[in-house]
């Protein structure tokens, strides 16, 4: 292990310019849990975080939640408040070796003077699997305990393994209440805040604010200080923050969907939800969230064809065709002129009459192709452009459904296995109503006994994995592909 680095003075100076040049939202970190603003669900009186954090009692930990809810600011009061040694990395730009040398500097601070670590990974998300199995031992043997701090899911950005030795708390996006707090604190601290500026922040520039920060207190501080430095001294020596400041501050709402996150499948199964449920307002505010995120909107496109088919299908053949349309629309125009085209669609798919009657068929068609005897085509259903195909039954009996009275043949078309099989069974909605009337001499067929209907597929989608055939929900469970009785 090469030798430990020997701090200076100038580590001290430069340590005190950063913290007096950082931004505000670094400035006034929390520096005990009394200060610490939201989350008291996690760190209330008497909570399990806050006994552990109270009594340096502490085990691994993982902190999942929004930006600017608090995430750091917990881990560095662990710091300030355990007798074990904290160590902090960040995931951006620490490696395996630098995880290997942490490591090895707590075996022997546990060897030496009995003194655990505790090893604080900031968006351990990035970590990759080589990263995250490095610290794995150690967290299992006691050597470390980690708190690692992530924005996105970690069931799906965490290794089971270490997911497994780690507690997971959930952070919550602030309260408007809880973000007024910490801009009001920032506004009257003379020795880490604004005070020295005597800022006067507007009724309504605050209320802008708070409106706009959406939970995350570091879009909320740091853009009242660039609102308050910007700004001239008048009154004599005051600065009053107008709305307009605060607007030219922010330019624009700290968005929280992240395309690449837990949002964009929540957002989807959301959209998706609404238009199963026919209702466009939740539809097209979820479509305009998922599109005011950064969305790709082939994406979208892509998904309301498929809520076409899945929850409309026959009920209204028309459905599939506005999506085909929307789709076209938003890769000819672009955006924002193609957005209309989705919401349009969006809308006509929530008025439309709903089944999941064809989804429903073929469900029940391929849990008999994977799970019955593949028999072969019946002979007369067979080309025969043969002589020797002819002489061995190729075609034979085959009835010929222009020719009949009817316009139809009531022949098997189905392996004799499955004979009687009904799998598409159309429901008395909309257009489907009509199907069911042209489809009614099915039941005079002759019944075979019903197969077990198949089970409804699940559809956990997990970050880059985008289901083909299966829907993103599965419809409620109920009978499918039985035999009707005559």
């Amino acid at each position: 292990m090469p030798p430990k680095r020997v701090p200076t003075l100038f580590d001290a100076q430069r340590s005190a310019a950063l913290q007096n040049q950082a931004p505000l939202a670094t400035r006034m970190r929390p520096r005990t849990l009394e200060e610490y603003a939201g989350q008291q669900h996690v760190v209330g009186e008497g909570k399990l975080l806050r006994r552990a954090i109270t009594g340096d009692q502490l085990f691994s930990i993982i902190l999942w939640g929004p930006p600017g809810s608090g995430k750091t600011t917990l881990a560095r009061i662990v710091a300030s408040s355990t007798n074990a040694h904290f160590t902090q990395v960040s995931a951006v730009n620490a490696g395996v070796a630098d995880l290997r040398a942490v490591i090895q500097e707590a075996q022997d601070r546990l060897g030496m003077y009995q003194q655990r670590t505790v090893l604080f990974i900031d968006e351990i998300h990035r970590f990759n699997k080589g990263q995250q199995d490095a610290v794995l031992p150690y967290v299992e043997d006691g050597t470390i305990i980690l708190i690692g701090a992530t924005t996105e899911n970690p069931s799906f950005e965490v290794n089971s393994a270490l997911l497994s030795r780690a507690r997971v708390f959930t952070l919550q996006a602030l309260s408007d209440a809880e973000i007024g707090q910490l801009v009001d604190r920032a506004l009257a601290d003379a020795e880490r805040g604004l005070a020295t500026y005597q800022p006067m922040l507007a009724t309504d520039a605050r209320g802008y604010l708070i409106n706009m920060a959406n939970g995350d207190a570091r879009t909320a501080l740091n853009a009242l200080e660039a609102a308050v430095l910007a700004k001239a001294p008048s009154l004599g020596d005051k600065r009053l923050i107008t709305l307009d400041d605060i607007r030219d501050a922010l330019q624009s709402r700290a968005t929280r969907y992240d395309k690449h996150g837990e949002l964009h499948y929540d957002a989807i199964s959301a959209l998706h939800k609404s238009v199963r449920d026919s209702d466009p307002d939740g539809a097209l505010y979820w479509l305009a969230r998922m599109l005011d995120g950064g969305e790709d909107p082939l994406y979208i496109a892509r998904r309301i064809m498929r809520m076409a088919v899945e929850d409309i299908g026959l009920a209204d053949p028309h459905a599939l065709p506005q999506t085909i349309a929307a789709q076209q629309a938003i890769h000819f125009l672009g955006q924002p002129e193609g957005e209309l085209a989705l919401a349009q669609a969006v809308v006509y798919l929530c008025q439309a009459p709903k089944s999941n009657a064809l989804y429903r068929a073929y469900a029940a068609v391929q849990k008999d192709v994977a799970e019955t005897r593949n028999e072969p085509v019946p002979l007369h259903l067979r080309n025969a452009p043969t002589g020797l195909m002819r002489n061995l039954g190729y075609g034979k009996g085959y009835e010929y459904a222009h020719d009949l009275p009817t316009g139809r043949s009531e022949q098997a078309h189905l392996p004799p296995n499955l004979e009687g099989r009904i799998y598409y069974e159309p429901t008395s909605t909309g257009f489907e109503a009509r199907i069911g009337e042209r489809l009614a001499w099915r039941l005079a067929r002759s019944p075979s006994p019903p197969a077990p209907a198949p089970p409804a597929p699940t559809h956990d989608i997990a970050p880059g994995e985008e289901p083909q055939l299966a829907p993103e929900e599965a419809p409620p469970t109920h009978q499918r592909g039985s035999v009707r009785k005559g």
